[in-house]
Parts: C-alpha cells; sequence; structure tokens
C-alpha cells in the first residue's frame, strides 16, 4: 500500500459538462455510489473533461500518477462519434479486464436492449484499477452493483490501498487463505 487512505477519482467525460452547458450527474452518481456501498474512508476526487481520446488518456496518466487506487470515469462508452473513452483508457491501460465490461452489459441488458451498444469496460494502469461506466446515475449503479464484489480483491492483487464494503450492500469477495 503506497498511501494510508485509500484514493478514488471520478472522470465525468461529457463536452457539454465540461463546457458548463450540461450538468454532470454522472461524477455525483458515482460518488455516492461509493459512499454507499464502501465503509473505508475513502479521499475521492472529481474531474470533468471534455470527450476525445486524448483528453481520456491525459487526465488518467494525471490520475495514475497521483496515485489513485480506483478510477471511475463516466461517459463516452457508447457509439457516437465522440465517444472515444474506451480508446483514451486503451492508451494507458496495461492489462485490460475484459470480464468487468462483459458482466456490466450483462447486468445491464437485463434493463435495456441499448445495453449492447455499451463499450465499458476496465483495466489496470500501474497500481490503480480504471473502470469506465455510462454516463447515467441509475445505469452506473446498475453496472457497480455487477462487479464491485471484485474490486477490493483486485485492489489488494496490484498493490493498490486496501478497502471494504458494507457487506448488506455489496459483499466483497476475497478469497480465503489455504
Amino acid at each position: 500500500m503506497s498511501h494510508s487512505q485509500p484514493r478514488a477519482a471520478i472522470v465525468t467525460v461529457s463536452d457539454r459538462a465540461s463546457r458548463g452547458e450540461y450538468e454532470d450527474k454522472g461524477g455525483p452518481g458515482c460518488e455516492a455510489w461509493l459512499r454507499e456501498v464502501v465503509t473505508t474512508p475513502l479521499a475521492i476526487t472529481r474531474h470533468i473533461i471534455p470527450d476525445g481520446r486524448e483528453s481520456v488518456a491525459d487526465t488518467l496518466r494525471m490520475l495514475v500518477g497521483e496515485e489513485a487506487d480506483l478510477i471511475l470515469v463516466t461517459g463516452g462508452t457508447g457509439p457516437a462519434p465522440r465517444d472515444e473513452t474506451p480508446e483514451g483508457v486503451a492508451q494507458v491501460i496495461e492489462k485490460e479486464l475484459a470480464g468487468f465490461g462483459e458482466e456490466m452489459r450483462r447486468a445491464s441488458l437485463l434493463e435495456v436492449p441499448t445495453a449492447i451498444l455499451s463499450r465499458q469496460s476496465a483495466g489496470i494502469a500501474g497500481k490503480s484499477l480504471i473502470i469506465t461506466l455510462p454516463g447515467k446515475p441509475s445505469a452506473i449503479a446498475t453496472c457497480l452493483n455487477a462487479v464491485f464484489a471484485a474490486v477490493p480483491y483486485c485492489l489488494d492483487l496490484i498493490g493498490a490501498a486496501f478497502i471494504e464494503t458494507d457487506p448488506a450492500k455489496i459483499a466483497a469477495f476475497r478469497p480465503k487463505a489455504k
């Protein structure tokens, strides 16, 4: 563990929100979800950036350099021309964790047929776990509820800070030592 208090960063990717033309709902949605589920005190920072692979990659490199343990990126994961969050993430991560995207889409498909258009994923850069999410708070909750049980153990495995969850909300899974 590189620092005492776990650090989470939330990045909202939106041209309109970055220009102040649209109220960011994804960032606050991510933060509210984390504060409700994670019982370990978290230092959380929020960032709003424009769409585009370079803005995403540059921001993620900065946050990895600042030793953010968990980075949630909301928005820019659809098929529209400006949706380039996955391409920006790909420039930064060292390992992709494809199962995150598969499970988030599976859970989302139970709610909306357009979830198949989503390009959510996750990956590791240094000691940071990066998870991409949709921009709508209810969809963020669906996706995080589907995958977060694996997040604390993933953070353990990559040498990031230790976090615990409220087992009544999400039971973090850590294999028993032999």
